[in-house]
């Protein structure tokens, strides 16, 4: 499955080739694909599922676009990670648990980001919460090729 979507993925590299390296072209295909698949997922979950105003869960009101980002969150993190891992950044040395505490802690910081982002676009600018979260995921994106590269997914540094 590795290799097809790798395969996959290259075969659309070509005309980039002057533009990016290879990982970060991977990077831009893995992660495009998986944010759109999580904004889909966020509009129908937000839409359809939780647009109830406040969702209980364990007892505690949240509001409904905040319960699709974290179920959201949970299937992006699973599907980002070995995305990453196996397709992307296959250079790594890390090993695999240590890539997969890290990739937990970078994704951690940015889950609060994109909370705080949607809590702000939301409640105090009054945009549409399925239109907050494109723009959120869209700043978040940036700040998460920089932590999965530099520190997630790290490379030895040749002398």
């Amino acid at each position: 499955m590795k290799q097809r979507i790798t395969r996959y993925i290259d075969f659309f590299y070509p005309p980039f080739r002057r533009l990016m390296p290879v990982e970060t072209f991977r990077y831009a295909a893995c992660g495009g694909g998986n944010m759109v698949f999580g904004l889909l997922l966020f509009f129908t979950l937000y839409r359809w599922v939780f647009n109830h105003g406040y969702e209980q869960v364990a007892g505690l009101a949240f509001e409904s676009y905040n319960v699709s980002l974290f179920f959201t969150s949970c299937v992006s993190f699973a599907i980002g990670f070995l995305l990453n891992k196996y397709v992307v950044f296959t250079t790594s040395y890390l090993r695999g648990h240590i890539q997969l505490f890290r990739y937990f802690l970078s994704f951690s910081v940015n889950f609060i980001i994109n909370y705080l982002l949607l809590k702000l676009f939301v409640k105090w600018l009054h945009m549409p919460p399925f239109l907050s979260q494109v723009i959120a995921t869209l700043i978040v994106v940036l700040i998460s090729y920089a932590t999965q590269k530099y520190f997630t997914f790290r490379k030895k540094i040749s002398a």
